[in-house]
């Protein structure tokens, strides 16, 4: 989901390319494992470190409660699961650092990527290694928009949560909405999207530099064209600073934020009472999925915690991978790719699986979330 400069994430890629590793390239694959009785390593790209590291768990527990749950089966052909995890602090060159140290340890299949501009210089990495990449969180339209054959995205993109965001404002009546972004592809590309669908309705589209204390200058900004409605399309960082510097400044409008901002640090940081009220655009959380609470009680027995976002996104990410290298009969990666384009009706937290040709959701699943009692709460499932 965060995003790094384009200009960064070029020059990583093109130095990812020459070390990726010693992998038979995308549409041979990687078949070594096959021959060997040892475990079925899958990758993890997560942040673990930086301000976006309390997201990490979420996604790792959620994996291992799936690989747990396969391996009680019997696993996957007779062999066993294993993950492997890697910083990616959300961050183009630790992440390119995590995704080839990846390669080297054998992984399958990649079932991380939550920041998108972390994720994008992964994509040649693996790639070129032969690694299909089940993404369960990084949604960045530009993911999708690099078409590679070995990239599959299980979490709405960027312009199915626009569409999400002016559905929303619509049914609010916002006549006079600013945009506020963080300046990265990720979040000024939903930023930029949704204020095309809102057409004059959107008077503004204020960027902000992320890691600041002090936002006051962009407030004044936004607060000078009147808005009803502000939309942050950034991360809890910064989001729950924002919020708490709008109230604190006297505006009364509403106030919604991306997916990024998804987290219960937003509420933290910008004071319960203050963040009460605010909406959220979000696919699936573990606790707006109807009847997942037997799930939502496994994951609290074995690690002691709630799930959170992206949780069951990875589960299923993990699932997936699973059914696919059953259909493939092994991990060469070309019958992977080719099993995961075929995949018709398999079962998902966000309902049966198809992919469209672009190897995104058919349906992007947005729906809207609201801060109650500093939590956030299903207010809306647009359907």
């Amino acid at each position: 989901m965060r995003a790094i400069p384009l200009k960064s994430i070029a020059a990583l890629a093109a130095i990812s390319l020459l070390t990726a590793g010693c992998g038979q390239g995308l549409l041979g694959g990687a078949s070594d494992g096959d021959k060997q009785a040892g475990p079925i390593v899958l990758g993890m790209l997560i942040p673990q470190s930086g301000s976006e590291a309390a997201i990490g768990p979420y996604m790792s527990n959620a994996a291992q409660l799936a690989i747990d749950e396969i391996n009680a089966k019997g696993g996957v052909l007779g062999r066993k699961l294993e993950l492997k995890t890697a910083d990616d602090a959300c961050d183009a060159q630790s992440a390119s650092a995590g995704a080839n140290k990846l390669v080297t340890e054998g992984v399958a299949v990649s079932v991380g990527g939550y920041c998108s501009g972390a994720t994008l210089p992964t994509l040649p990495i693996f790639g070129k290694a032969g690694i299909p990449m089940i993404i369960p969180a990084a949604n960045s339209q530009e993911l999708v928009d690099q078409k590679l054959k070995h990239v599959f995205l299980i979490n709405g993109t960027g312009s199915q949560q626009a569409t999400a965001a002016q559905k929303w404002i619509a049914k609010q009546g916002g006549s006079r909405v600013v945009l506020m972004h963080d300046n990265t592809s990720y979040s000024k590309d939903i930023a930029l999207r949704t204020k095309e669908l809102l057409g004059a309705q959107a008077v503004a589209v204020e960027a902000v530099t992320p890691k600041e204390s002090d936002y006051s200058a962009n407030v004044t900004n936004v607060l000078s064209h009147k808005p009803d409605f502000v939309y942050w399309t950034g991360y809890f960082q910064e989001g729950g600073l924002i919020i708490r510097q709008l109230r604190q400044a006297g505006y009364k409008g509403s106030i919604m934020v991306g997916d990024g901002s998804v987290s219960p640090k937003l509420a933290e940081i910008a004071g319960a009472s203050t963040a009460e009220g605010v909406y959220a655009t979000m696919t699936q959380t573990p606790d707006t999925i109807q009847g997942a609470s037997g799930w939502i009680d496994a994951y609290k027995k074995k690690f002691g915690s709630e799930p959170g976002p992206y949780s069951n996104q990875s589960y299923d990410a993990v699932r997936l991978a699973a059914e696919a290298i059953t259909k493939a009969g092994g991990t060469d990666g070309a019958k992977v790719i080719s099993a995961l384009e075929a995949m018709d009706g398999f079962q998902m937290f966000s309902g049966p699986l198809k992919f469209t040709p672009e190897h995104t959701l058919a349906s992007g699943g947005f729906q809207i979330l609201v801060v109650k009692d500093g939590a956030f709460a299903l207010q809306d499932p647009l359907t």
